[in-house]
């Protein structure tokens, strides 16, 4: 239990700090389905690439040490959750987007309630060995 919830948040923390740094780097220019945008919202989307940057170096941390940093990782899923949650509030307002972000939106509405178990059963056994 304890080396699969390792490896998604390894998997997960790789896949954020490739594409923020393709954010940063290319600009919006990386988004399926994307169109050319102003200036405006390019320095936008290269500014919020740090923060995913930050997210994805965080969830690697935490890799490293479940069960001492559970409450951080705690932390991060709600964020990634609430992620998942605004695109459902882009889909009322706007309409859907590209087929791949409702993919997305899926996973990050899925996603963290699985990692939140395993961590659970994780900080059981743990607790049951010291």
């Amino acid at each position: 239990m304890r080396r699969a919830l390792q490896i998604i948040l390894i998997v997960g923390g790789l896949a954020t700090v490739l594409i923020a740094l393709a954010h940063i780097a290319l600009g919006p220019a990386v988004i399926p389905g994307s169109v050319p945008v102003n200036p405006t919202m390019d320095s936008e989307d290269r500014f919020y690439a740090t923060m995913f940057l930050g997210f994805g170096f965080a969830l690697l941390w935490c890799a490293a040490s479940i069960h001492e940093r559970s409450k951080f990782i705690r932390f991060l899923i709600v964020l990634f959750f609430l992620g998942g949650c605004a695109r459902v509030i882009s889909i009322l307002l706007v309409g859907p987007p590209n087929l791949f972000f409702q993919a997305m939106t899926a996973l990050e509405l899925l996603l963290p309630p699985l990692i939140w178990l395993l961590l659970a059963r994780v900080e059981r056994r743990m607790g049951q060995t010291r």
